[in-house]
This record gives C-alpha cells, sequence and structure tokens, in this order.
C-alpha cells in the first residue's frame, strides 16, 4: 500500500491510495478511528452491499428508517374525468405501455391542475413507498431553497464552512459554496465503482458516522467550483448543512417545510445510526405522488396553492447549468442543446456507453427533470404545464433496445389536445 498526503483539511490529512484486486484506486481513511460496535455495523452494511451487487442490485434494505411525518389531511390529487383529459387517450395508452414493459412500478401524469393516468404495475399498489434513490437529490435543494426563504441560509453563495465550521481555515474546504453542493462542484472525490471494504466511497456510504468520515475525511481533489464531478458526499453533506443551519434534524425539517406544505403523504428515511444524521442524497422512501408533487412545486416556480414556498427566482437558479456542464443545475438535469447522449458523470470523461439515450431533441426546451439510478423520472415541463412520473427499477436492456429518456415526454406532448389559440413550446435547441 502507498500512503500520499493531501492538504484537504486544516490540518494535513493522511490518505491511502491502494490497488484493489481489481487493479482500482482506492481511497481509504487513515488515522481516524471509531469503536468497534461502529465498525462491526460498518462490516454489516458492506456485505449486505457486495451481496447485492452480486445481483445487479445495491443496498436494498435499510436500517434504521425515521418516519417523516407528512400531512395528516392528505389527499390524493384532483383527477380528470373520463373523456375530459387534454391528452389523447391513444398517447396516453402508447406512454402508459412503454413505462409498463420497461420495469416500472408507478406511472403518473398530471397536466394543467389535474392527474391525468396514475398506473400502478407488478406489486405496487397506491399508498406503497419506493427507495428514491438519486430522486432523493432534487430534494436536497428544495431543502436549501426552502431554508434561504426562511432565512436560515444566507444564499447559494454562502461559504458551507459558515455552518461547517471544522472547515474554516481550510484552503479547499473553505471555498465549498452552498450551491456547490447542490450543483456537484464541490471539489470532492469523483464517485465511481468500489468493491474494497476500506474503500473511502463505501465508508461515507456506509458507515453509521458517515457524516464524520464526509466533513473530516473525505478527499477534495479539486478546486471547488472549478469541475463538475458527480458524486453522493456533496448531496450527503446537505442534511448536515439543514441541521446546522435549523437547529432541526433533516427529516423533521423536510416534514414541516416541505412534505406538509405541498400535502404529501409520509415516509421514512434512512438515518446511519439511531438518532444520527440522515442520508440527504439518498434512501428516501416516499409514495410516488410525493415526487410528483415536488416536480409540481417546482414547476409553479416554488408555490403551492398561491403561498410561496422557494424564494423567487430559485427554480431558476435550479433550471441553470454549469460551463462545466450545461446539462446539471442543481440536482436537477436541464435539456440545454440536444445530445443523443446524456450521462450523469463529468461529460468529458463518462463513456458513451453509459450514458442515457435521447432518440429526439425534447419538444419543450423548457423541460427538466429529476433523474435517478433506474431511470426513475420526473419530467417538469412549465410550458405545458405538465408534469410526469415514472418510478421502479432498472429497464431490460435487450440487444438494439435500451430506455429512451426523450420518449414518454415526447409521446405525451404529441397527444396533447390544444385549445384555441394555443401553440406548442419551443423544441429542445440542437446544433
Amino acid at each position: 500500500m502507498k500512503h500520499i498526503h493531501r492538504k484537504s483539511t486544516g490540518i494535513l490529512s493522511l490518505v491511502s491510495l491502494a490497488v484493489a484486486a481489481t487493479g482500482a484506486l482506492v481511497y481509504a481513511a487513515s488515522p481516524r478511528t471509531f469503536t468497534a460496535e461502529d465498525e462491526a455495523l460498518y462490516q454489516q452494511r458492506f456485505e449486505k452491499l457486495v451481496a447485492g451487487m452480486r445481483y445487479g442490485l445495491g443496498l436494498e434494505t435499510y436500517d434504521p428508517l425515521e418516519k417523516v411525518e407528512g400531512d395528516p389531511r392528505s389527499r390524493p390529487l384532483p383527477a380528470v374525468t373520463a373523456g375530459q383529459g387534454s391528452i389523447e387517450a391513444s398517447a396516453l395508452e402508447q406512454a402508459r405501455d412503454y413505462a409498463r414493459n420497461n420495469n416500472s412500478s408507478a406511472f403518473m401524469v398530471w397536466r394543467n391542475g389535474r392527474i391525468e393516468t396514475a398506473d400502478y404495475f407488478k406489486d405496487m399498489k397506491p399508498g406503497d413507498t419506493l427507495a428514491s434513490r438519486s430522486l432523493a437529490k432534487p430534494m436536497t435543494a428544495v431543502a436549501v431553497g426552502r431554508a434561504i426563504a426562511l432565512g436560515k441560509i444566507r444564499s447559494l453563495d454562502q461559504p458551507v464552512a459558515d455552518f461547517v465550521t471544522e472547515w474554516q481555515g481550510d484552503p479547499r474546504r473553505s471555498k465549498i459554496l452552498v450551491r456547490h453542493l447542490l450543483d456537484m462542484r464541490s471539489g470532492f472525490l469523483p464517485q465511481a465503482p468500489a468493491t474494497a471494504q476500506e474503500d473511502m466511497l463505501n465508508r461515507a456510504y456506509l458507515h453509521p458516522r458517515h457524516d464524520e468520515i464526509i466533513i473530516h475525511d473525505y478527499p477534495v481533489v479539486d478546486e471547488p467550483g472549478t469541475i463538475y464531478e458527480y458524486n453522493n458526499a456533496t448531496s450527503e453533506l446537505v442534511a448536515v448543512l439543514i441541521e446546522r443551519a435549523t437547529g432541526v434534524r433533516y427529516g423533521e425539517f423536510l416534514s414541516r417545510e416541505v412534505l406538509k406544505k405541498i400535502g404529501s403523504p409520509s415516509g421514512e428515511i434512512w438515518v446511519n445510526r439511531p438518532g444520527g444524521v440522515a442520508h440527504a442524497g439518498c434512501c428516501l422512501m416516499l409514495q410516488p405522488e410525493a415526487w410528483l408533487r415536488l416536480g409540481i412545486l417546482v414547476m409553479q416556480d416554488g408555490r403551492w396553492q398561491g403561498k410561496r414556498l422557494l424564494p423567487e427566482g430559485y427554480v431558476n437558479e435550479m433550471r441553470r447549468g454549469t460551463v462545466h456542464n450545461p446539462y446539471y443545475g442543481l440536482g436537477v438535469y436541464v435539456a440545454g442543446r440536444y445530445t443523443a447522449r446524456r450521462g450523469f458523470a463529468n461529460p468529458a470523461r463518462e463513456p458513451e456507453a453509459r450514458r442515457v439515450l435521447h432518440s429526439e431533441a425534447y419538444l419543450a426546451e423548457d423541460l427538466f427533470l429529476f433523474d435517478g439510478n433506474a431511470n426513475q423520472v420526473v419530467y417538469v415541463i412549465p410550458s405545458e404545464k405538465m408534469v410526469v412520473l415514472r418510478v421502479g427499477n432498472n429497464p431490460p436492456r435487450a440487444a438494439g433496445k435500451e430506455w429512451d429518456n426523450a420518449f414518454l415526454p415526447n409521446t405525451l406532448m404529441r397527444g396533447i389536445r390544444r385549445v384555441a389559440g394555443e401553440t406548442a413550446p419551443t423544441p429542445q435547441p440542437r446544433d
């Protein structure tokens, strides 16, 4: 094992760089120590992750989970009456079939204030929750926006070190801004496959003190704000930010300031240990309708039933890409200029085969979306007053067949019955 030193915290932090049996580089924290009980729990979780990976899965169960209360008076969103929808039945059926045939658990379409269709497949039924995976990342952006609206955070450009005071005086971490935790420009070590138990990427995800590991040990490998690198640690840190900025536990803040405000049903969230810190970058268990409601909130510029929950202009910030990745804003993906394949990692380095197919340009240039693992998507189309949701497991990959990110929204937009004087939106621009 080769040891290197990185000046990444206020003191010199020792990081071990090893070559695993696979030949992959492994970042492992050294010299911080935790209790034997903490390390034993970490090992149990890691073994569960490895077992899941053998079947192409990941960590499928979370323990412990804490309740995230929704609105006790929650009622289903209003639905159109038979024959009164704004989308042709044939287009809805074509989109529904696509969702059903691609391993979906739920498919929903909302337009002009009403549900056009709400379909459940396989064993899922109304009221069931599902693991959000990276759908939780747009939730972090909404939580930060809500904290700004409440005056708990000054702005997106406030240093995180104002709250994570352990970073004050650190030459790199002190430059990380709140927006960098949302737009993936923190400078943190990028996400990558990690098969070794000692790998930092696994410890920052599975350890019962994962928040402390991210704060103190997670490597900062680039100058903050200078490069886009997708990683879960930046999103996980939002829970710490919210808790220190508001004095309220992350799950309770989501309950009080987001879910109850938008009439959402209750759910659960994974915390790293009993009474510990929540996982903000993943592992939020909610009903599909909760994600649909979150999409409606941002489609309505942060308003719900006429009341502003997010600062004016905040959703526009969410939808704005950066020079380092024009397809990623604050927790959401944006249309940008048409590209046949758009990935999740650094666009300059991600292999073509791992990028998501877009068979054609989106028919609305203002489309943006939540896009999580397993192609769980929530398309938000302000110009059409439409939100489309597809959640479930990985779509099947067969020869010549793969998930097409443009199919559902474009099929539905082509099926809209437009009233007199209503025009179609401007399509996504092409080179």
